[in-house]
């Protein structure tokens, strides 16, 4: 019978901390509940028997029972699974002009008839954490949609349904050949993790999760470019500014009616809630649902308090490289990478900004003018890496102070600062790089780090200590400043656009741009075909494999140091992390080492297996993230316009545990039991809309100690509308939203 296994305190075989008394048990507990993870490809039918069976415990990326109720030992999580999009052709004469396409666009989408979708005729959706900043352009939308079907008025026009759900929407009509308009569905996730890369635990634009970027994705016209260059090249640092491009460039878009939004659809995704069997705080995401990074960090087990054997299934075998620099791209694969790699930050699963994970910002300082760059900052040359000064003169638009959370890598050597700067100097190396050493992936997903980085600095390394009773723990914490060429008004957004941090070893990363370097692969899918080589697998792929090996020998050897740490590495520290790598490869039979949550212990076609990585180190504990396990609503109550402030009253969600089940409970925000719960913070997040349709005030604001939130109204023209809604814990998509007119 497997046992769940307590954590006693045996650290000095684990840490070599001093002596240690049995029996007593450690308050901290590194990386997550699971202490081992088997994800296997499974059909739909074989999942839905196995989930009902007790013997998986969670299906990511599709619905098992998709049109059916859910047996009671089961439970569902929702989140936005794609859009319904009606696309019209402009070079059809019928559809020539604007008008025609708008009025086309508005009777097919009447027409639309049949259940699995919802009809939303706008891009940004209440499962976007920007929801609020559109809502009034939202109702307009829906209001200018008629309600009753025009489909027969447009029978001239032949529409072609592209897939399974349109073909259901359309009532079985369909065209073949030359096509007026095309009713489609567009996966939202496949919007996403398109623009998420594998480097550096997983890179994407602060504006990964925003449905104004959605809109532009799914349809770049040539007349919103401009808009859509300000936002992504650092415009708008002025909230009220940004949110004013950000209402124009939709607006942009949806004016020409060559695509239009019709609707979305929801996804839901699968788990096993038996009371004993089962699995619990189990966090999603409000886009992406399961296959988000915060999964894997908040799953558990019911009959473990930690510890346990978690199932996971999918729907399709891992087709994609396993490499931790491109690769990893598909479904599985992310959901691997998931467990294996950690990231600086993450998205907040139902919020707009980004959650700390292995780096913490400390400061953010930013200018309307120049701040000066010290001269002893280093900035990676563009093609080599090479970590140089910048020099005098050098100025930033902003400057972030980070605590960068290191620890043992799976292989036990310690990360240092050079590892975090390497992962710069990699970027700058082949996402700027020519001839071998360009990569159109890397180059795409670097390209925002590499304009917008002026200068690193790494000011000391810190020494953090832990005690627990007569156990002493210490965490050596670099202090690295970054400077960046433009600033946002959110700061974990500007956080994530370059942060000092890479899980990965710099000998892993050495090891591999070696292996490209002499042709044994590339690191993207895209490049592997443009050179003729293998894409890039360091697990699976035997031949591959065994070069590796060979050639980690040769570099140990040598102790090989990169061009771009020349001087900041000596040879004896080289040729100890090359040892240790090339011990944990005899051992696993990979060189697969991250400082993430789990190792890759065994691997089959159709998934693997993760082990749980317990090392003192680790700096993260089971619990972390578990504030966003059950995300916590709020709602407007009432409104009193008055003739200087608007004065909201308002309720928050709360949970109510017993057992091994919760509930949630509705309170208003200034009674006693919801003041005496600290764990959950309201605020009113608020956009005023001035009578012309502009911004003119955004914010937040807490609430007073009767639970009253109080906005000012100076500076706010009559006519102006204000839009609402109450953020719990940092709720804000599938929050709702309230619209108050401000006479």
């Amino acid at each position: 019978m497997r046992r769940s296994f307590v954590v006693i305190l045996l650290v000095t075989a684990i840490v070599g901390v001093g002596p240690v008394r049995a029996g007593h048990e450690m308050p901290f507990y590194p990386s997550y509940y699971p202490q081992e993870i088997t994800v296997e490809a499974m059909p739909a039918t074989v999942a839905a028997a196995r989930l009902e069976k007790n013997t998986v415990h969670a299906f990511v990326g599709s619905d098992p029972f998709a049109g059916r109720a859910l047996p009671p030992t089961l439970a569902g999580v929702e989140s936005l699974g794609s859009y319904i999009v009606v696309t019209l052709n402009a070079k059809t004469a019928v559809l020539a002009t604007a008008e025609a396409r708008c009025a086309a666009a508005r009777a097919i989408i009447a027409g639309l008839n049949g259940a699995g979708w919802r009809p939303h005729p706008y891009p940004v959706t209440p499962y976007h954490p920007d929801h609020l900043a559109h809502v009034d352009l939202i109702d307009a939308a829906v209001k200018a949609q008629p309600r009753t079907p025009g489909a027969r008025a447009m029978s001239p026009l032949r529409v072609r349904p592209v897939g399974a759900l349109a073909e259901r929407l359309l009532g079985g009509r369909s065209s073949t050949g030359v096509w007026d308009a095309l009713v489609e569905e567009v996966s939202v996730r496949a919007l996403v993790r398109a623009h998420t890369a594998t480097l550096n635990g997983g890179s994407a634009p602060p504006w990964i999760r925003d449905g104004w970027f959605h809109a532009w994705l799914l349809h770049p016209t040539p007349s919103s470019q401009d808009l859509a260059h300000r936002l992504m090249g650092g415009g708008g640092e002025d909230t009220v500014e940004r949110l004013n491009l950000e209402r124009a460039l939709v607006s942009r878009i949806r004016g020409g009616c060559e695509r239009v939004v019709a609707g979305y659809t929801v996804r839901r995704e699968v788990l096993n809630a038996d009371y004993s069997a089962g699995v619990e705080n189990v966090a999603g995401d409000s886009l992406t649902g399961l296959d988000a990074t915060v999964f894997l960090r908040t799953v558990k087990l019911k009959d473990f308090p930690w510890n346990g054997w978690l199932t996971i299934g999918v729907p399709e075998r891992p087709t994609a490289a396993w490499n931790p620099i491109a690769g990893f791209t598909d479904a599985t694969g992310r959901l691997l990478w998931s467990g294996l790699s950690d990231g600086a930050l993450f998205p907040q699963p139902y919020g707009g900004g980004f959650a700390e994970n292995r780096v913490r910002l400390a400061t953010t300082e930013t200018q309307t003018g120049n701040l000066a760059v010290p001269v002893d900052a280093i900035v990676p040359e563009a093609g080599t890496g090479t970590l140089r000064e910048v020099g005098p003169g050098k100025t930033a638009r902003a400057k972030l102070t980070y605590r960068v959370l290191g620890s043992a890598y799976h292989d036990g050597s310690r990360m240092t600062a050079t590892d975090a700067l390497y992962g710069l100097a990699f970027a700058f190396r082949w996402g700027g790089g020519r001839g071998r050493e360009e990569d159109a992936e890397i180059r795409r997903a670097t390209a925002l780090m590499r304009e917008w980085l002026v200068g690193a600095r790494v000011l000391r390394v810190e020494t953090d200590v832990l005690r627990f009773g007569d156990v002493t723990m210490t965490y050596d914490v670099p202090i690295v400043e970054i400077y960046l060429a433009h600033t946002l008004p959110d700061a974990s957004s500007l956080a994530v656009v370059s942060p000092p941090w890479t899980p990965l070893p710099w000998p892993v990363v050495a090891l591999l741009e070696e292996a490209v370097t002499r042709g044994v692969g590339a690191f993207s899918a895209e490049a592997a075909k443009r050179r003729g080589v293998p894409w890039l697998d360091v697990v699976r792929d035997v031949k591959t494999r065994d070069r590796l090996l060979a050639l980690l020998a040769e570099l140990e050897r040598q102790a090989f140091v990169p061009a771009a740490l020349a001087g900041r590495v000596t040879p004896a520290d080289a040729r100890e992390r090359w040892a240790r790598l090339q011990q944990f490869a005899a051992d696993h039979h990979h060189v697969l080492v991250t400082s993430g949550p789990y190792v890759l212990h065994a691997w089959s076609p159709s998934g693997a297996v993760l082990r749980v990585f317990r090392d003192f180190s680790y700096p993260l504990g089971v619990g972390s993230f578990d504030r966003y396990a059950v995300p916590l609503h709020g709602a407007v109550v009432r409104a009193d316009v008055k003739a200087d402030r608007i004065e909201i009253q308002a309720e928050a969600e709360r949970v109510e545990r017993f057992g091994r089940e919760h509930r949630l409970v509705r309170e208003p925000v200034g009674s006693p039991s919801v003041q005496k719960d600290r764990g959950a913070v309201a605020v009113c997040r608020y956009v005023i809309v001035g009578p012309d349709g502009a911004v003119v005030r955004a914010g937040a604001t807490g609430a007073t100690s009767s639970g009253l939130f109080v906005i000012g109204r100076e500076g706010v023209p009559p006519g102006s509308t204000a839009l609402l809604l109450i953020a719990v814990d940092g709720t804000e998509a599938t929050a709702a939203t309230r619209a108050v007119s401000l006479p």
